[in-house]
């Protein structure tokens, strides 16, 4: 199939010097024309847009300079390229073209094979232009797939010192975005949630197994020593730039802080808790409750639902608790798809990101 031609726009209030020129395109590229810049702007934001301008200086109504100056103020326009085609040799205009953003500057009389080279020239350049920011964008996408993979690598290793299966970091994401889409938040903030949400417990690395897997209840010294893991988990994670490890930073810092101000490191109460980490102890309460672990047995949903509403305003955000009740439907059916799976844990894992 024959690939459709590519558009110049030939701007100038002279109908002799459109046609000079649509005769030295011709038959290499499809050419409109505009004899005001006012029609110019008209043609330039109408889809589908020229590849290029070809513009004369000098018009009666608005003049090349403002043309030029509108098409790269307008970000639907701004990546066309502009060459002036025009009488006005002088250095200063030559250069206050090109200040205002084109790519070029050909001076009246044209010849046939200086416009033809400097057009594919430029039309080519930003071929190349747009490649390379498609190669840009698809590597950036690379890079933020592997960060994911690194988080859920990193939340799954957590999980596996007093859960084996790691399928609570799925459930428990899950759970958080349910809840954070019925907040008053950007869809942004929504998916930089459950992309985080599994590195809520990566602290647990640095706490030894014999207090994660003890039977029975902790000494006052364990429990000093498991309330340290949103700090190792912040350590762990460290401070960067990016929006994703920064919001998982955050949730595995204050994921145990309480609405009363008794949960811990900071005793940080009420909206001082940052949004995630409320939203994201909900989620994970539920989760933790529900699950059966080397200490404990698991809860029945109704029981782990009505310690979630007496712990309203004392735990958990009451507002947040309204939505997780409302949500409650929803929420049974990600706990049913990603059960716990006897047996192959690690094919169980693997099956689970599969159907991700």
């Amino acid at each position: 199939m024959t690939q459709d031609k590519l558009t110049v726009l030939v701007v100038d209030d002279a109908p002799e010097n459109i046609e000079i020129l649509r005769t030295i395109l011709h038959p290499q590229y499809r050419v409109k024309a505009a004899r005001t810049g006012e029609r110019a702007l008209k043609i330039a934001r109408t889809v589908p847009q020229p590849d290029m301008v070809l513009l004369d200086v000098v018009m009666p109504d608005v003049d090349g300079y403002e043309v030029c100056r509108q098409l790269k103020a307008d970000v639907s326009t701004a990546d066309i390229p502009v060459i002036f085609i025009t009488a006005k040799n002088s250095a200063d205009n030559e250069t206050r073209g090109l200040e205002l953003g084109a790519v070029d500057y050909i001076t009246k009389p044209v010849l046939p094979a200086i416009v033809n080279a400097r057009v594919s020239t430029h039309l080519a350049l930003r071929d190349q232009k747009h490649h390379l920011e498609e190669l840009v964008l698809l590597r950036t996408r690379e890079l933020e797939n592997t960060r994911l993979e690194l988080i859920r690598c990193l939340g799954q290793a957590a999980e596996y010192k007093d859960n084996e299966t790691g399928l609570h970091v799925i459930r428990m994401s899950h759970y958080t975005r349910i809840i954070a889409q019925q907040l008053d938040a950007d869809s942004d903030w929504v998916q930089l949630v459950f992309q985080a949400a599994p590195m809520h417990d990566v602290g647990k690395i640095g706490i030894p197994d014999s207090i994660l897997s003890k039977r029975g209840k902790l000494t006052d010294e364990e429990w000093r020593i498991m309330r340290k893991h949103p700090e190792y988990g912040a350590e762990i994670i460290g401070n960067h730039p990016s929006r994703l490890l920064s919001m998982a930073r955050e949730i595995a810092l204050t994921h145990h802080e309480k609405w009363d101000g008794t949960g811990y490191p900071y005793n940080l109460s009420g909206e001082d808790i940052p949004l995630s980490g409320r939203v994201v102890a909900v989620a994970d309460v539920f989760d933790a409750l529900t699950t059966e672990r080397p200490y404990k047995k698991a809860w029945e949903v109704d029981d782990a639902v009505t310690f979630i509403k007496e712990n309203s305003g004392k735990h958990f955000d009451p507002e947040l608790v309204d939505i997780f009740v409302q949500q409650l439907p929803a929420i049974l059916e990600i706990k049913k798809l990603y059960a716990e799976i006897p047996g192959d844990n690690a094919e169980a894992f693997y099956n689970v990101f599969g159907a991700e």
